[in-house]
């Protein structure tokens, strides 16, 4: 039974290797593949993206009460999951100074006179078939959001496939020592079986007197 149990250790520290080695395979090939594709965007971070330069525009612009990105990415040719979350944080301040600080379900449907956007129909500035004009401002906001969000997904995928890979590396050590554990055990019980019984003590011999 413990013969068996040592071949089931080594069975078992194979089959972990194995799907160690995998993992750590496709988790660098997902990363690849992320950093690859955003190489092909050919994104590269605009002069203001640096904590400074967004600070000084977004207090131009009266935005109150927002979270400024940290990161630069200014002249970064963006290539990595963290440069894209990034540039995607200076989007959504770009996208906010263009809204004068409003979110899309702040901001009017229609365009105004004003500039500020309406959702009364009366109000609205119209076509010349005498429909409403859709808010440019909302369609800025959309544009920015799906590129933002296209972004931060490459980020997501990008750590998803760094988990990968160190979650295989824990197994490839898992599967190392079970291999260690299970040889080690065989050992032992080698060495017991070689192991020479202890010699009978000699006996005493009686000097005469």
């Amino acid at each position: 039974m413990r013969r068996l149990l040592q071949y089931g250790g080594f069975a078992a520290g194979v089959v972990l290797i194995l799907f160690g080695v995998v993992a750590i395979a496709m988790g660098a090939n997902g990363r690849s593949t992320v950093r690859d594709s955003l190489r092909q965007e050919q994104i590269v971070g605009s002069p203001d993206m640096t904590p400074a330069a967004i600070a000084a525009e977004a207090k131009a612009a009266g935005l109150k009460n927002v979270a400024l990105p940290t990161c630069s990415v200014a002249g970064v040719s963006v290539a990595t999951g963290a440069e894209a979350r990034c540039f995607a944080s200076y989007m959504r301040i770009h996208a906010l100074e263009a809204s004068g600080g409003q979110t899309y379900s702040q901001m009017g449907r229609f365009a105004s006179a004003d500039g500020k956007g309406t959702s009364d129909v009366a109000k609205a500035t119209k076509g010349p078939g005498g429909q409403p004009l859709d808010n440019p401002a909302r369609n800025v906001w959309i544009s920015e959001t799906a590129l933002g969000t296209a972004l931060n997904v490459s980020y997501m995928a990008d750590q998803l496939a760094l988990f990968g890979v160190v979650v295989g590396i824990a197994l490839l050590l898992s599967g190392i020592g079970f291999i260690v554990l299970a040889a080690f055990g065989m050992l032992r019980i080698a060495a017991a079986v070689v192991k020479p019984a202890a010699s009978p003590a000699a006996p005493a011999t009686v000097v005469p007197a």
